[in-house]
């Protein structure tokens, strides 16, 4: 029993520590929407892009993916397929990989938000590739949460430095580092 105990607090020390933000800005946009009459619920926005973009398909791509991401951060199924649908089209204007257009199109075909957040997993790869030498100003970042998936983790890009974790939502919003800054 006090073998379990110690590993209780372990794994307990390392969920707390993992997830730490360690960030001091504040990116991070709060609305209080009222879904109902007895409890408002937070909705979060992601920070507004500075970066510059090269070919104005590629950023209005970029943009799409942020309003997917913004839907799993807010765990908003709907919204995710709606905002993947939009960015089905634009994938292809921008000649994406297979994989990736088969990660939007598996997210808007579906209505759970767990299947969602996993080929968010594969669209954001595809994501970061299309990134690769596209900017000609300002800063994106690479985000990864250890913990997502059973602790096998997970990456995203991000337009802010602040976590804004789309695979946990406000279960763990903060959950996440920033791994790389893509410029």
């Amino acid at each position: 029993m006090k073998n379990l105990s110690i590993l209780f607090l372990a794994l307990f020390s390392l969920a707390i520590f993992s997830c730490k933000d360690n960030s001091k800005e504040t990116d991070l946009e709060v609305e209080t929407v009222d879904n109902s009459a007895d409890s408002p619920k937070e909705t979060y926005k992601v920070a507004e892009m500075d970066a510059v973009f090269e070919d104005p398909k590629v950023e209005a791509a970029f943009k799409q993916y942020l309003q997917v991401e913004n839907a799993l951060v807010n765990t908003d199924a709907k919204a995710a397929a709606v905002e993947a649908s939009n960015l089905e089209p634009m994938l292809n204007d921008i000649n994406a990989n297979e994989i990736f257009r088969k990660a939007a199109s598996s997210i808007a075909n579906s209505d759970d938000i767990g299947v969602q957040r996993e080929n968010f997993e594969s669209l954001s790869m595809g994501m970061e590739d299309v990134l690769a030498g596209a900017l000609t100003s300002g800063t994106l970042y690479k985000q990864y949460c250890p913990m997502a998936f059973n602790n096998k983790g997970a990456y995203w890009i991000s337009s802010g430095k602040n976590i804004l974790n789309p695979y946990f939502g406000d279960k763990m919003l903060k959950c996440g580092r920033v791994e790389k800054e893509i410029q």
